[in-house]
């Protein structure tokens, strides 16, 4: 998805994270979704979600928004954890609503590439979940991951309750004793609950790209991972 780097303003503006009041207008309604994850076959929106920061309540079920890079290759990891019950990809941390995937690509809109993940505690916990996504990325890139680079790419954790960022917070530190060790940067990695973050909504991406490396198996993929292991 690189390719509309090359289309919109230099990679140096696209780095600097957009003023609220400087954000494009967007609009009130959202875009059209399948019902269900084409992969897991399990709802991507849960009940309600006007009142749960757009994405809704997902009983039974825990639910955090991660951000590691371009959105095709994140998602396409945690549709294939165990214990994960769907996924989506969105756009959060930013202030436009129901931005277009192109607003986005403009960095003006500060949203970043999101993942939604819902998945059964029963199975998998969000230190295990969190696992995941620190292995699977670089967290020490700023406002980038490998050549995509801009807002939209930075890295992000946003999760339902304060006391799921906390959580995450510590797995930044364990993971960041790794990461010092091995001599590279510090986590850059924004944390906050959902709620907190740019408008406080996850909005959800254009039907095309949901699921996107299940329809298109070929696509492009970026994963710029430290090659470091989360700590047991």
């Amino acid at each position: 998805m690189s390719w509309l780097d090359q289309v919109f303003s230099g990679a140096s503006s696209k780095r600097t994270m957009i003023a609220p009041a400087e954000a494009l207008p967007g609009r009130p309604t959202p875009v059209p979704l399948a019902a269900s994850n084409v992969v897991l076959g399990h709802p991507m929106r849960g009940d309600d979600p006007e009142s749960a920061a757009g994405i809704g309540t997902f009983d039974g079920y825990q639910v955090v928004v991660l951000a590691g890079g371009c959105f095709w290759g994140v998602e396409e990891i945690f549709w294939q954890v165990p214990g994960v019950y769907t996924t989506a990809v969105g756009y959060a941390g930013g202030f436009t609503p129901n931005p277009s995937y192109e607003e986005v690509c403009t960095a003006r809109t500060g949203h970043t590439e999101s993942t939604l993940v819902v998945f059964d505690p029963q199975v998998i916990d969000l230190e295990g979940v969190l696992k995941v996504f620190w292995e699977t990325h670089d967290p020490t890139q700023e406002m980038q991951q490998g050549n995509d680079v801009g807002t939209q790419y930075r890295s992000a954790i946003y999760t339902v309750g304060d006391d799921d960022a906390q959580l995450a917070r510590d797995s930044a530190q364990r993971f960041g004793a790794v990461v010092a060790e091995a001599g590279l940067g510090a986590i850059a990695t924004e944390i906050a609950s959902l709620e907190q973050a740019g408008d406080g909504r996850f909005y959800y991406a254009e039907d095309y790209h949901q699921q996107y490396l299940a329809k298109n198996p070929n696509g492009y993929r970026c994963h710029a991972s430290t090659g470091l292991q989360y700590p047991a």
